[in-house]
Formats: structure tokens, C-alpha cells, sequence
């Protein structure tokens, strides 16, 4: 039995239902800017764990940090049973990591990229290692076809074979379908919820709200600083938002004339209809009553959605540098 396998059997004895990442009080600066900022979170076995935030908040940098493959300025944690800061090495050979940027051999077959990379890990068996991952990922019948020829999707199920080859058991995706086309992403994240309930953790950094909603539980990290974390319904209810459906003739000009009205915290157009959040309901509900007089729009209160939650978790977090991130968008 090799050393890596003596370690991760070692890691397991603290049992099914530890948690497979718990760190708290990381910080991490780069010169002068501090960009994580005393982040504390656990990650259960078999959880999908997405992170949400502006771009450069920090998540790649946080999801970095708490397996160990950045050392931490401050703050301590394990991942996998294992110290981030002293056993960075024995985390690195029980993950996956999936960057944003396709980073594969385009000369080469996918059988060929499979096999380069098994060598890397010094797999012992490594045209099994690489069948099973083909035939796992739906690859089988294009493992001869070169990679510089594949479509966005085939890449993204390459890339995700190859984190896959040495039977990782957590994974770390960095934005992984970003440019690819919706029906690939949906086949995409029925392939990750079929690895978290063979008991595989993933952390996942994510600009879809539609892609957030499928994780378990999600966190929100605006410029270095966790605001918010927990299941959907929990993060959407932490924020303690009231929201009111806008619809009418003249919608555009309505809109306008919320802005900076009392009770109004932020507007959002979703198609025909206008959003209309903020945390005081009732001088929310009485704003709207008087902007909208008379001019034939009506309002009707609706759930507040996770991109509710969204916009306004940009609109009120301060950047390290001291501005306000309060024009950026969520993706739809």
C-alpha cells in the first residue's frame, strides 16, 4: 500500500460525518492588498459548495487557501483530515482542480491528454485509469478525436476527466462553464451532482445564479470578506429583503423616479418586470403605492430571489481599495 493511500485511510478515521474543509480566521494579503479577510467556513462530505462574488472578491484565492494549496497569512484549518498549513502535500494528491482556462494539449487526443496526465501521477495501471475516466465522462467514442477539434462542452468533459484520473476526493473548479453553451452546462452539473452523491466534495466558483441555485449550500465573498453563507433559502432570508414585482406602461420612467425614494434599496429589470428590494416592507410597499399612482403600473409582492440577494450584496459591499462595487452585474 502506497504512503498517499496509509494518509488518506489515516484521514478517514475521524469518521463520514466530519467535515471535509474547516478553517477559520484565514487571511491572506498580496503586498498591499489584503484580499481574503478572516474567513472561517466548513464543507461537508458529498456537499457542492458554490462561491459567488464580484470579479477579483477573492474566491479563488479562498478556495485556494482553505485546501492548502496557498499558505495562509494568518488563521488555521484542515482539509481532508489533513493540516493546510503543514500537510499540503498530502491534500494535493486527494484533489481535483478544474481551472477556468482550458489548459489541454490541442495536438493531442483525448486518450493521448488522459494519459499525459496519468503519467504526471505516476498511475501505476494507467490505460485503466484512463478507460474508466473516458467511459465515466461519455468520452469513450471520441478518445481518438483531437482536442483542438472539440466543441466547448467535450472540452469541459475532458478537463473534468482529467481531474478525475487518480480518484480525488474533493474537487475545486474554478468558474468551469464559463462560455459554455446552456445545455452543456445543465449535463455538466448532473455530472457533479452524480460525484457528490458518491460521496466526492466540490467547491465551485460560479457568476450563474441559475448554477448557484444546484449547489447545497453557497457563499458569498465580496472583495475578501465572506457576507453570507449557507443553503439558498438561508442566505436569501439572512438578508431580510422585502421585494415588490413592477409591471405597467412607462416602466422605464418609474423606475427612475424610485431611485433614492425612501424604503427603495434597488431596482432590477427582469424582462417586462421590474424588481423593486429593500429591508423596510412596509415604507417599500408605501413608496411604490405613490410613485405608481395614477399611471397605470401595478405592483404585487413576490418571493426575493437569489439575484435579489445578489444585487444588493454588491450594492452595499466596499472593494479593498475603497470603492463601492455597487455597478457590478450578476450574469443571468
Amino acid at each position: 500500500m502506497s504512503t498517499a493511500t496509509v494518509e488518506a485511510d489515516r484521514a478517514g478515521e475521524s469518521g463520514a460525518n466530519a467535515p471535509v474543509i474547516d478553517v477559520h480566521g484565514l487571511d491572506k494579503s498580496f503586498g498591499d492588498k489584503h484580499v481574503v479577510v478572516d474567513l472561517s467556513l466548513k464543507v461537508g462530505r458529498g456537499e457542492i459548495f458554490g462561491f459567488l462574488g464580484p470579479n477579483g472578491s477573492g474566491k479563488t484565492t479562498s478556495i485556494r487557501l482553505m485546501c492548502g494549496l496557498l499558505t495562509p497569512d494568518a488563521g488555521s484549518g484542515t482539509c481532508l483530515g489533513y493540516d493546510i498549513r503543514t500537510q499540503s502535500g498530502a491534500i494535493k494528491r486527494n484533489v481535483g482542480y478544474m481551472t477556468q482556462r482550458f489548459s489541454f494539449w490541442e495536438d493531442l487526443t483525448i486518450r493521448e491528454n488522459l494519459d499525459f496526465v496519468a503519467r504526471i501521477y505516476e498511475m501505476g495501471d494507467r490505460k485503466a485509469a484512463v478507460d474508466r475516466a473516458l467511459a465515466d465522462l461519455g468520452l469513450t467514442s471520441r478518445a481518438g478525436q483531437l482536442t483542438g477539434t472539440l466543441s466547448g462542452g467535450w472540452k469541459q468533459r475532458l478537463a473534468l476527466a482529467a481531474c478525475m484520473l487518480h480518484k480525488p476526493r474533493l474537487l475545486l473548479l474554478d468558474e468551469p462553464t464559463a462560455g459554455v453553451d446552456p445545455n452543456a452546462r445543465r449535463e455538466f452539473w448532473e455530472e457533479l451532482h452524480r460525484l457528490a452523491a458518491q460521496g466526492i466534495s466540490i467547491l465551485v466558483s460560479t457568476h450563474y445564479m441559475d448554477e448557484a441555485t444546484r449547489c447545497h449550500k453557497l457563499a458569498y465573498i465580496a472583495y475578501g470578506r465572506l457576507l453570507a453563507q449557507g443553503t439558498v433559502d438561508e442566505v436569501i432570508a439572512s438578508q431580510g429583503l422585502t421585494t415588490f414585482a413592477m409591471v405597467g406602461p412607462d416602466i422605464a420612467r418609474l423606475t427612475e423616479k424610485l431611485q433614492g425614494q425612501p424604503g427603495v434599496e434597488q431596482t432590477a429589470a427582469f424582462g417586462g418586470t421590474v424588481h423593486v428590494t429593500g429591508k423596510d416592507g412596509a415604507l417599500l410597499e408605501k413608496t411604490l403605492r405613490e410613485v405608481t399612482h395614477g399611471s397605470g403600473a401595478r405592483f404585487t409582492p413576490v418571493d426575493t430571489g437569489l439575484e435579489d440577494v445578489f444585487i444588493h450584496l454588491m450594492q452595499s459591499a466596499t472593494d479593498n481599495w475603497g470603492g463601492n462595487g455597487g455597478d457590478a452585474r450578476a450574469k443571468q
